[in-house]
């Protein structure tokens, strides 16, 4: 997924959350100018003749003029660069850093119905969530920890106690007794 010196990769839709998240933390960490340049609109170089505003000739560009389009190149570069092939080549039509994100957020998290449909497939996944015969404990808590996160992330919050209750009913048989001792105290916080 990334670490100091390289990148966060996209590589599917599924881990988009998670890449927001960790991209930005990278840019940011990086270059905060990079990530200044994600987040504000520089569309173009523009100077005023006769009273109109018309884009600078690059011959007229001063150092100041410069060191904006360097920048907004290397943001763009920097979000182009942490995508796998594959998703890239759908976004290649934006040329300035603030589009291609706003596009990646569009397209990956959707409008607000697509977020409310995702929250209720998250909701049921909970609800539903259970032991798989032949799981370590290990890995359904690794299960349950990865939608617990998904969840927040997608703005969906249950206290401490529901969540703990909801794993305590998933653990499998072995575990009733220990289970038993659990929920006999006053808080399951």
């Amino acid at each position: 997924m990334g670490i100091t010196s390289r990148i966060p990769r996209l590589l599917s839709a599924e881990g988009f959350p998670e890449w927001k998240y960790r991209i930005e933390k990278y840019i940011k960490m990086k270059d905060f100018k990079i990530w200044r340049s994600i987040i504000k609109n520089l569309v173009r170089i523009t100077t005023t003749v006769a009273g109109q505003v018309v884009d600078k000739v690059v011959e007229n560009y001063t150092d100041e003029d410069f060191e904006k389009v360097e920048e907004q190149e290397r943001a763009l570069a920097t979000l182009t660069m942490a995508m796998s092939p594959d998703i890239a080549q759908g976004f290649r039509e934006y040329t300035f850093a603030k589009a291609l994100w706003e596009a990646l957020i569009e397209v990956y998290e959707g409008n607000e119905d697509m977020k409310e449909s995702r929250q209720d497939m998250l909701r049921q996944r909970f609800n539903m969530f259970n032991y798989i015969p032949g799981e370590t404990l290990e890995q359904q808590l690794h299960r349950f920890t990865t939608l617990t996160t998904e969840m927040t992330v997608a703005g969906i919050f249950y206290t401490k106690s529901e969540t703990n209750k909801k794993l305590l009913n998933a653990l499998p048989k072995s575990w009733d007794m220990n289970i038993a001792v659990i929920k006999k105290t006053k808080e399951l916080n």
